[in-house]
């Protein structure tokens, strides 16, 4: 099972990512259009697997909350948008000046294409300790079914 992925940070530029997505775009001509995951880049590392009744996905979201986080499915394509706003801190009066500020607004969206035998209509989701778990349920015709022999 393919799962090509989109990276994007938004609101700021960064070359690094500039360099990734004309690679990638390299790489789909070479190979015929096909998507080619480079999950080496990616903010935060995804894993997906799958059994005989489920697709899993989990996806580290460290220091993100379940508010901070929307997830859509929509014509067998799966985003994950995990966004979190600048803090405001203000003290005595007025704000803060700040010694070292590294953390501010983040944004990470990751899309990934599921198989036709995902049931879009039953998809169970939890973050627990930074941790997205994405259970997907597939479609009941096209579980492997056991047949007796007569």
């Amino acid at each position: 099972m393919s799962l090509p992925t989109r990276v994007s940070r938004i609101e700021q530029y960064d070359p690094v990512e500039s360099v990734q997505r004309q690679f990638d775009t390299v790489l789909n001509r070479l190979f015929g259009g096909r998507e080619i995951e480079t999950s080496g880049w990616a903010p935060y590392g995804v894993d997906v697997h799958e059994d005989a009744d489920h697709v899993y996905v989990e996806a580290e979201l460290p220091g993100f909350r379940k508010e901070d986080v929307e997830i859509t499915l929509e014509n067998s394509t799966l985003t994950l948008t995990a966004q979190r706003k600048d803090e405001t801190h203000e003290g005595n009066g007025g704000k803060r000046d700040w010694l070292l500020r590294e953390r501010r607004f983040n944004r990470v969206q990751r899309s990934f294409t599921l198989p036709q035998t995902v049931n879009e209509q039953s998809v169970k989701a939890a973050l627990t300790d930074g941790v997205l778990k994405i259970t997907l349920d597939k479609r009941e015709e096209t579980k492997p079914r056991k047949i007796t022999v007569a």
